[in-house]
């Protein structure tokens, strides 16, 4: 059901690369609610996805883009204000990436440059983003600027690797700008901290399906799914929340106020652990 919350707002979507993507289904539930949007990729992303589809289906343009390229986002944002009529109402940024993880690094052997490369993609490039979008005007009075972040920015969770001090970045610099957009245009910038969701990028987590079987185990209201997040954010992205920013908001059906669920105390209660190991045979201490 749409509720006309985005009627005449105009937005950018980082991030959308197949129907598994969060950052897509935002961007069908935006134009749902009666936004003209813009979608961003790199060009390897545009070329390897299926964004076409999307665009066709939410009558968007695709401008590609290396959110990690300045140049390349201020042709963006240039762009998007010339399709589009006008300055940019809201910002999705959904992009993330661990080179470390895919070479199945452990966390106490990362390669530092596979971890510059993890903080320039997963947080440098918000700043860069709104660094960019402030220094053009992009964004109208009021707007609203989103990321997606994890809540092992803020505790420690297996496998999830230098991720974790990429979102804890990430969730940092929303505070620090939010505070500078805040008080010059009354810009607000958020971070949304999801459930585990299958995408992608979930996929390429150490041991994700079991992540994902325990925050469901352990969430009163069970995990949130792509399309609960979509609603939440266009919720993030509406004049209904002009004055929340600088937050992490933990859509997480609860998880992240649990201890221990008595659903998830019944299934581990007096389990057999057995002892882990890598692909090399090193014991992990997980």
């Amino acid at each position: 059901m749409a509720y006309n919350l985005l009627q005449g707002k105009k937005g950018i979507i980082f991030g959308a690369l197949n129907d598994q993507s969060i950052a897509w289904k935002v961007a069908e539930r935006a134009v749902e609610e009666g936004a003209q949007i813009v979608l961003t990729n790199t060009e390897v992303a545009c070329r390897m996805g299926t964004i076409d589809e999307l665009a066709k289906k939410t009558n968007a343009t695709i401008i590609p883009a290396d959110a990690t390229s300045v140049s390349d986002l201020e042709n963006l944002f240039v762009k998007a204000q010339e399709v589009l009529g006008g300055k940019i109402d809201f910002v999705l940024h959904s992009c993330a990436m661990s080179v470390n993880m895919r070479k199945k690094r452990t966390y106490d052997d990362l390669d530092y440059n596979f971890l510059d490369k993890t903080l320039d993609i997963s947080a440098i490039s918000f700043h860069k983003m709104i660094q960019v979008a402030k220094k053009l005007d992009a964004i109208a009075e009021y707007g609203s600027i989103l990321a997606l972040t994890y809540v092992a920015s803020h505790r420690t969770f297996f496998g999830y690797n230098d991720m974790a001090d990429a979102k804890a970045l990430l969730e940092s610099i929303a505070r620090s700008f939010g505070y500078i957009y805040g008080r010059e245009k009354g810009v607000r910038v958020n971070t949304i901290s999801q459930s585990p969701t299958p995408t992608t990028a979930g996929g390429g987590i150490k041991g994700f399906d079991g992540m994902l079987d325990y925050a469901d185990r352990m969430s009163p209201l069970g995990n949130a799914n792509a399309d609960e997040c979509a609603d939440y954010c266009v919720v993030m992205f509406s004049d209904l929340t002009k004055k929340v920013t600088m937050q992490t908001l933990f859509h997480d059906g609860g998880f992240s106020n649990m201890g221990m669920s008595l659903r998830g105390m019944t299934q581990y209660n007096k389990s057999f652990i057995p002892e882990n190991t890598d692909e090399t045979g090193k014991i992990i201490y997980g």
